[in-house]
């Protein structure tokens, strides 16, 4: 299999448009299970030849273009091949520079994405290309740009770690609410505290968080996770409860593991 993803990202790299093609997801990272999917970012500028796309993709696959699939993930195909899922991602190599230049700066956007519960946080791509492998790059652009994001920038971890104020004022706001038995907005509240709070840790440990999924049973590995942080958090949003008082009991706790984490962050 890795022989007929390797040929497709040189067919791929030579639609026009294309810059390079790199593997991402689990199977770049080594991660992956037997059945895990096939990811290629495909990396684009400009112009970018969608019939190219779909005349190598084949009959009966729908090519998203650019934007088709929302404003940050952007577009791509869903393929099978042999039987096993391969999916082309598409990426605007001008705007990955762009987000690089402000992930140096300290700078980042959490943006509105279908599929993302707790948003698309920009850093994204610049963690997809610091851990994807690349697998055709005729202008070494590609190469390049994964050189410098190999550092994480210090200016991103200090941005992601302070920003984990959010998660105490969420519950904060959750607090009023909690009393009158809101139990979705209290939820949502945790839901976003929590992965806010997984964010900074991530960006402490100066690693890349690529998305929501996976991301706390990592989290909760990391140096400076409170003791039993990954088991505090299922159990608060397992069972939040319905109740003023529970609502009211699964606040509080949820505040003093926030405490704890952001001592932690700033010790």
């Amino acid at each position: 299999m890795r022989t007929i993803i390797e040929k497709t990202a040189g067919q791929l790299a030579a639609v026009p448009g294309v810059v390079g093609v790199m593997l991402g997801g689990s199977r770049a990272r080594g991660e992956h299970r037997p059945g895990s999917d096939w990811d290629l970012g495909v990396y684009y500028r400009g112009a970018l030849d969608l019939d190219g796309l779909r005349e190598l993709a084949g009959p009966g696959v729908e090519v998203a273009g650019p934007g088709g699939w929302g404003p940050w993930v952007n577009g791509g195909a869903w393929l099978r091949v042999d039987g096993v899922a391969v999916d082309w991602i598409l990426r605007d190599l001008d705007r990955v520079e762009r987000v690089w230049a402000d992930c140096r700066e300290g700078r980042y956007e959490v943006g509105v994405q279908p599929g993302h519960p707790l948003g698309f946080w920009s850093p994204c791509y610049a963690g997809e290309v610091a851990y994807g492998q690349v697998l055709a790059d005729p202008t070494g652009e590609l190469t390049r740009l994964k050189e410098q994001t190999s550092a994480y920038p210090e200016p991103l971890r200090g941005a992601l770690t302070a920003a984990a104020w959010e998660a105490g004022f969420l519950l904060d706001i959750a607090a009023k609410s909690a009393g009158g038995a809101d139990a979705l907005y209290v939820s949502l509240c945790l839901s976003r505290a929590f992965g806010v709070l997984v964010q900074a840790l991530y960006a402490h440990d100066r690693r890349w968080c690529l998305n929501e999924k996976g991301a706390l049973a990592v989290a909760e590995r990391l140096a400076a996770a409170p003791p039993d942080f990954g088991p505090r958090v299922r159990a608060l949003l397992a069972a939040p409860g319905g109740t003023p008082e529970e609502l009211v009991a699964t606040v509080a706790r949820a505040r003093e593991l926030t405490r704890e984490t952001v001592a932690a962050l700033a010790g």
